[in-house]
């Protein structure tokens, strides 16, 4: 059990990371910012619990931390591996059903491509790129694993998500929206 001064400091700092890196681009058309943001109202909208809705909305939260990690120079070009890193720096204030899905929605986009062929073909330029970088696809016995994790439907939500939260000159709101929702579903 956790502080909530401690959840608070984690929320102010998710605020402050989205504030100063968001408006950056990774890869794609939109910002960090608004990907985020298209990927929570989606989860929204689906009838998420509020832990998947967080996980939708703060899942490349590993790619702001590398860019503040490297005065906004972040190099993209290799596997940055940020959804781990996004999940570790997560794990203090938010349990496993925000932080696995967030661990795991970059497996779940290897399984997608590997199960359903033309998946990968509807990705974006960006996410084709990311996913030779990440691995390509799985092999079978990956895949077997994969769909044995109990948080494998989570995973796969997020990543359907993150798909298909890519659209240019969409308003989503703000991430202050939000910001009732992570604290209520902060580690109590």
């Amino acid at each position: 059990m956790i502080s909530e001064e401690s959840q608070l400091q984690m929320i102010d700092e998710l605020i402050k990371l989205f504030e100063t890196y968001g408006s950056e681009k990774y890869d794609e058309n939109i910002s960090q910012t608004e990907h985020a943001l298209q990927c929570a109202l989606l989860a929204h909208q689906a009838h998420a619990t509020d832990e998947l809705v967080a996980a939708a909305l703060l899942h490349d939260v590993g790619h702001l931390l590398q860019l503040q990690g490297s005065n906004g120079n972040a190099d993209f070009s290799q596997d940055d591996f940020h959804e781990n890193l996004g999940a570790n720096f997560l794990s203090s204030t938010f349990g496993p059903n925000v932080t696995q899905p967030i661990a795991l929605h970059v497996q779940a986009k290897r399984y997608l491509c590997s199960v359903f062929p033309s998946y990968e073909a509807e990705l974006s330029e960006g996410s084709q790129r990311s996913f030779q970088l990440q691995g390509g696809p799985m092999s079978a016995n990956e895949l077997a694993e994969f769909s044995q994790n109990e948080n494998f439907d989570d995973a796969v939500n997020v990543r359907t998500w993150d798909d298909l939260a890519k659209i240019e000159n969409i308003i989503s709101g703000q991430f202050a929206d939000f910001v009732p929702l992570l604290k209520r579903v902060a580690t109590q």
